[in-house]
């Protein structure tokens, strides 16, 4: 890796705080009387059990359970606001817009009015804490709080990772947007480029969508478990994912896979078992400064998921060793309380 990039992947990985700008996401707030029971008949996570001032993981699944988008819903005074990437932003208004005239449900897009940061590593309390005056580090997980920067500005905290280590997402105005990263960098978090962000997605084993998922993937094939009801009533796609739970596991797993050596590997390369079987393809891959090695996200059929099952890929007229791994590749901070902090 080149030094520019290493440098901004150590502030992450070794201790500090990196930077990433996530204005780029989509930010829709959907408010009225009715917004909530609309919203729980269109997402898979029970919007009932959202308190205020928290946030949850869900999706918008079609009929046949598969995936639409990947949100973040946040409860807040004003309504629900959802969070969810740039690839899914329109998909989300349009399924949104068509319940507007049914009753009191009400759909603003707040994307270009406001912008959100992340600050993460091991440090990223205490630049929370230096740039906001907030005590970040007695923030909870699953909570949303709300403070002011020293401009006047209102910047909205949630405790949340993207990349396996402790970490903050910041939403704010868009007119305090320089003045919020400049507090940021002048607090220690060092400014994260796209390159190594995506390095750092990978090794958390955090699924992208357009890349690692997209609207033929059931759910619950990407490891969203923690985004979906097994009990609340009915919801678009619900037969389909609670058949799925009942009969135990699905045919194919998002999963990574570990390689010999560093070699880059292409996007839909084949993933092979030891008898030469095709068990699954690639979605993405990185080179992992952490492991020193190449790492890759791919499903894999359901049989050859269990960690350090041998398989091969398939990358043109050659084949590269490697072997099934859990997820993510790389426990940083973010799982603190836990023995083991890198996984191979």
């Amino acid at each position: 890796m080149k030094a520019s990039i290493s440098s901004d992947y150590r502030a992450v990985r070794d201790g500090g705080a990196g930077l990433i700008d996530l204005s780029s996401r989509g930010r829709i707030l959907v408010s009225g009387s009715e917004a909530l029971m609309f919203l729980n008949g269109l997402i898979t996570n029970d919007m009932k059990t959202l308190a205020l001032n928290s946030w949850m993981p869900a999706a918008f699944a079609n009929v046949q359970g598969r995936l639409l988008a990947v949100v973040r819903m946040l409860h807040r005074e004003e309504g629900f606001l959802m969070d969810t990437e740039s690839a899914t932003h329109e998909t989300i208004l349009k399924l949104l817009e068509r319940f507007t005239f049914a009753g009191d449900f009400r759909v603003t897009d707040l994307t270009s009015e406001t912008a959100m940061f992340s600050v993460q590593g091991r440090e990223a309390p205490d630049v929370i804490s230096a740039a906001t005056n907030r005590d970040a580090a007695k923030l909870e997980r699953q909570t949303v709080v709300t403070t002011r920067l020293e401009s006047g500005g209102a910047v909205t905290i949630l405790r949340t990772t993207h990349t396996g280590e402790d970490g903050f997402d910041l939403l704010v105005e868009a007119s305090h947007t320089q003045q919020l990263r400049n507090d940021l960098i002048k607090a220690g978090a060092q400014s994260v480029s796209d390159e190594v962000g995506e390095t750092l997605r990978i090794e958390a084993g955090i699924p992208r969508y357009g890349i690692d998922m997209d609207e033929t993937t059931v759910v619950t094939e990407t490891n969203l478990d923690d985004a979906v009801s097994f009990t609340k009533g009915c919801y678009i796609g619900q037969e389909i994912i609670v058949r799925i739970q009942h009969r135990g596991h699905v045919a194919k797993k998002l999963t990574g896979v570990i390689l010999d050596g560093q070699r880059a590997i292409a996007t839909d390369a084949k993933i092979l078992s030891g008898e030469e079987k095709e068990i699954g393809r690639v979605t993405s891959s990185t080179f992992s400064p952490r492991l020193d090695r190449t790492v890759a996200l791919g499903y894999v059929k359901y049989d050859y998921l269990v960690p350090g099952t041998k398989v091969t890929i398939s990358a043109g007229d050659s084949a590269i060793g490697g072997e099934v791994a859990d997820l993510p590749f790389v426990r940083g901070s973010w799982y603190a309380d836990e023995s083991e902090q890198t996984s191979i």
